[in-house]
């Protein structure tokens, strides 16, 4: 029987690795990019979000998440609930209506589309005539009432969306009793808001957008009252007990409607222009809530100056005396107010402001004094500053854990203690078994402490480096505050703030150890901070050293950005990461490798002109490796001045080409006269060239010159104790890995403890390696006696971790971009490879060590490589026998800012970017799977539920 196996193919392997791998992408987190609509459903306590490209999401309780998406991928326009049932209504920017359901299934929910229409007019009738505008969903559950560009209402039934013909209100049939001076002056137009009456089903508001309002009789078929508006028409809100409106208009006005019984012509009770006499923005939106103590909260949307404040993003809230107009970092697309849902409450009594902006979500607390802003549990703005690196860590202690929380809270003060009001369902995924953290670094050079832990990833701790340097802004300012007497009232809300101050600030590297607590940072200007945490509020003075990485050799010049100017003197840092020293490297190019090791308190760097060493303890440089080529003159512009130029980059590629076909006619032998040797090179030119367009990769591993730009670029650093000069003595080493498919190995003396402040820490380079295909070295990896990996500094010192074996010899891994390579230690012999370019024709971007249990038992687990390619395919390969274990398509290719940053965890799971805000995670593990499962149960239903559940959503999103 074993004949007929495929070579390699063990049965038993295969079984194992179904309980170890398996490619799951689970959830998204941040915040949903370019949103454009918003609704919400009293009945269900759930809030719902679309976005241009066709994506629902829903949200509740923290951990209760459904998401869905259009196949069209077009945008969503409006989102509206159907009272009292777990059911939604969409309307696309294709004039197409998709009707969603949350169902369960295996015990918890599942949002799935259950229907489509699109609403067609009579044959040969302009589009404009059947163009949805407004969507009404009717108390009774039964129909939707859809307003149109051409002033028409159609009524269609549901679940069905059949058209009830007999029920539409046509424009003609509005006008019948409107004045007939008013008529020659205004045409119905589009209908702008339909607003269900909140005491009487039967009676429905229509507003059109010339101004006219209309009380309609669904009973009757008829119009009841006819309100006569002078100003075009934003928007419609009805008053709790339904005896009055309110309209707010283009002018930036609103008007306060009475509705009689008697059938006389209605005259407003007031109409206000908040922020005249002068010229302003609509009022597009707006809220008329009453409360206990008989003072209304009046809210509304726009309505600013047009001449001084056009250009801002305000709601503004009206309560008594009090009046706030909350100015957003960004575009409303939407907003909600919650408020008591409960039919037998004789007020509103609202609670809290939810706001939709184009790159944040906020919330204001309008129970609380002061109206402050509630901390969101997720939908976190990930991108107020760019994110630019990103830094996973598994398992936090507890202590560190809570050191972070700690330090993060008293950053918080300024938020509500308010409970998150949008609670809806029941999140049923278990508890996470372990803490996790994600770190983010921008580019106005904060570091944000993300809990990774669970489904939602929430903010825990927000670090800054600007203190340090000296910079245009002053870190005292206060944008919110205000002046005594300034009108309007504007107050600053949310974090988003994508403007840096300095670009230099940028960070780059992130490295933190979770059993020592230090924290190192490295940024865009060469500059390298090490933090520790504290957990009081402190002044100290920062030491700085510097690291010239050029040596002094002659003939190089940096075209580059300058370095940043720090503060003289102790500088105040607040509780948290507080840096005790700075290493600025010379040049100050952006730092591309960092590692910290803090048993040994060394802290190791590199840039595109080579690395260096600092002992953070005794605060002292400890050498420096100079890798530029003498070609590198690129390496010398910094990423801020000017590009490679066109020119050298086509001369480059024709070099490698040129070389490529010397090279394979060497191979091959050419014989031949001179006219066929020119029509092979002349064809080969064009496959080349061909190749160049086409294919993302090169298919064979071409030997790469040391003239090419960025060969002394260090790519990677690691620190490691093994045997590097004989077999019989360990010691501490660096190693380093270059652009150019360089190694370096650095021999490191470090003093005892008891000596460590007296004697200075040696290094000595030890070994240098050339990969003979000169590929960059994306990773480096020490196996120990049992071909395990190196366990982390003080891991083993807190017992989380076996000893590594020192008996058995040790091997060193070297991850190319184009293949893997093992060498035994300390003669570096080769001893095994797997070529990865020239068999599957992709490169390494990403690769980390990871640790896979099985699924079925505790017993069993084990050590792997997690890797990514420029194509977007993530491969686990084996450890130490380098075999190809399972591929997965994850990312698409042609998303190379995605593919760029992607991060693995330590248990075989991942996140990278599917746009600037939004992380996907995803995983490689049976056992470690992070994945909403939540449950959305129906509320009992009570008569008259349908009273608060108009949020009057259409219009604000119809007009973005």
């Amino acid at each position: 029987m074993r004949r007929f196996l495929r070579p390699g193919h063990d049965p038993v392997r295969e079984r194992l690795k179904r309980d170890l791998f398996q490619f799951n992408k689970t959830v998204e987190h941040g915040f949903p990019h370019q949103p454009s609509a918003l609704g919400y459903s009293p009945f269900l306590r759930l809030m719902a979000i679309g976005t241009r490209s066709g994506a629902i999401k829903l949200y509740g309780a923290p951990g209760v998440e459904f998401m869905g998406l259009h196949e069209e991928n077009n945008t969503v326009m409006q989102i509206h609930f159907i009272p009292d049932q777990c059911q939604l209504v969409t309307l696309l920017d294709d004039n197409s209506l998709h009707l969603w359901s949350l169902k369960q299934h295996s015990g918890a929910s599942e949002l799935r589309e259950e229907h489509r229409f699109t609403l067609k007019g009579p044959p040969g009738s302009p589009p404009s005539a059947t163009q949805i505008t407004a969507v009404l969903p009717h108390s009774s559950r039964e129909v939707l009432y859809l307003g149109t560009e051409s002033g028409n209402i159609f009524v269609v039934e549901l679940p069905s969306f059949r058209v009830l013909e007999d029920r539409t209100i046509t424009s003609e049939a509005v006008l019948q009793r409107v004045p007939e001076d008013y008529c020659n002056r205004r045409s119905c137009e589009l209908v702008e808001a339909l607003r269900e009456h909140p005491k009487n089903p039967d009676q429905v508001l229509i507003g059109y957008s010339r101004g006219l309002i209309v009380l309609w009789d669904l009973q009757n078929n008829k119009a009841t009252h006819h309100f006569l508006g002078s100003q075009q028409l934003e928007n419609l809100y009805w008053q709790r007990d339904g005896s009055k409106f309110i309209s707010c208009h283009y002018d930036g006005s609103y008007t306060q409607w009475p509705v009689s019984s008697d059938n006389k012509q209605p005259e407003p009770l007031e109409n206000l222009v908040p922020y005249g006499p002068f010229p302003c923005k609509a009022i597009s939106k707006i809220y008329w809530q009453t409360t206990k103590n008989g003072l209304p909260y009046i809210i509304f949307q726009g309505g600013m100056p047009r001449a001084s404040y056009g250009d801002r993003h305000s709601i503004s809230v009206v309560h008594g005396s009090q009046q706030t107009a909350f100015d957003f970092t960004s575009r409303v697309i939407d907003f909600f107010i919650i408020f008591s849902s409960e039919p037998t409450a004789e007020f509103d009594d609202p609670s809290a402001m939810v706001v939709l902006a184009e790159e944040e979500l906020v919330v204001i607390d309008l129970k609380t004094a002061g109206w402050p802003a509630v901390h969101p549990p997720y939908l976190a703005s990930l991108h107020c500053s760019a994110i630019t690196c990103s830094h996973h860590v598994s398992n936090i202690p507890l202590k560190l854990w809570e050191r972070i929380i700690s330090a993060g809270s008293k950053q918080n003060i300024h938020y509500s203690n308010m409970p998150w009001p949008i609670d809806g369902g029941t999140n049923m995924a278990p508890d996470p078994p372990q803490r996790d953290l994600l770190l983010t670094g921008h580019e106005d050079g904060t570091v944000r402490f993300w809990d990774a832990s669970g489904v939602c990833l929430h903010l825990l701790y927000k670090l800054s480096t600007v203190r340090v340097f000296l910079t245009d802004a002053d870190p005292n300012d206060n944008m919110n505050t205000l002046g005594e007497d300034e009108w309007p009232p504007l107050r600053k809300v949310g974090t988003f703030d994508p403007y840096s101050d300095d670009p230099r600030l940028g960070i780059q590297k992130i490295y933190l150890c979770k059993y020592s607590g230090y924290l190192a940072v490295a940024g865009t200007a060469g500059q390298v901070l090490v933090m520790e945490l504290n957990d009081e509020d402190a002044e100290h003075v920062v030491d700085h050293a510097e690291a010239d990485l050029l040596q002094d050799q002659e003939g190089y010049r940096w075209k580059g950005h300058e370095k940043l100017k720090t503060r003289d003197g102790a500088v105040r840092f607040e509780a948290g990461f507080q840096p005790f020293v700075l290493v600025q490297c010379q040049p100050p190019a952006v730092v591309t490798s960092l590692a910290l090791h803090s048993e040994w308190k060394l802290v190791a760097f590199g840039t595109s002109h080579g690395f260096g060493l600092f002992d953070h303890q005794q605060k002292r440089l400890v050498f420096v490796k100079c890798t530029l080529h003498p070609s590198d003159q690129l390496a010398l512009e910094g990423p801020l001045s000017r590009v490679k130029s066109l020119k050298k980059s086509l001369r480059q590629s024709f070099r490698r080409i040129r070389r490529s076909r010397v090279s394979s006619r060497k191979r091959r032998g050419v014989s031949g006269n001179a006219s066929e040797v020119q029509e092979a090179n002349a064809k080969f030119d064009q496959d080349a060239l061909q190749e160049m367009e086409l294919a993302p990769v090169q298919r064979k591993i071409e030997a790469r010159s040391a003239e090419d730009s960025f060969t002394g670029f260090v790519r990677t650093l690691y620190f490691a104790d093994t045997f590097l000069r004989d077999s019989s003595r360990h010691c501490p080493s660096l190693w380093a890995g270059t652009n150019g498919g360089t190694v370096y190995a650095f021999c490191l003396r470090v003093p005892p403890a008891e000596r460590r402040m007296d004697e200075p820490v040696r290094a000595e380079q030890a070994k240098e390696i050339q990969l003979m295909h000169r590929a960059p070295v994306v990773g480096i990896l020490v196996l120990d006696g049992r071909s395990t990996p190196l366990p982390e500094p003080l891991e083993v010192a807190h017992d989380l971790s076996k000893s590594p074996d020192m008996q058995g010899s040790h091997q060193l891994l070297v991850v190319s971009e184009e293949q893997f390579k093992v060498f035994t230690l300390p003669k570096v012999s080769s001893k095994l490879k797997l070529k990865l370019t020239a068999l599957e024709g992709c490169r390494v971007r990403k690769v980390t060590v990871a640790n896979f249990g099985s699924c079925k038992t505790d017993d069993y687990n084990e050590n792997d490589l997690a890797v990514l390619t420029n194509l977007g395919d993530v491969q686990i390969i084996s450890l130490p026998f380098l075999k190809l274990q399972i591929r997965y398509p994850c990312i698409r290719k042609e998303d190379v800012s995605g593919i760029a940053s992607c991060v693995f965890t330590k248990y075989g799971q991942g996140f990278y970017l599917i746009s600037p805000s939004e992380f996907e995670r995803f995983s490689l593990s049976t056992k470690w799977l992070v994945e909403p499962r939540c449950v959305v149960d129906v509320p009992e239903v009570t008569s008259n539920n349908h009273v608060h559940n108009k949020s009057g959503m259409e219009n604000a999103a119809r007009k973005s």
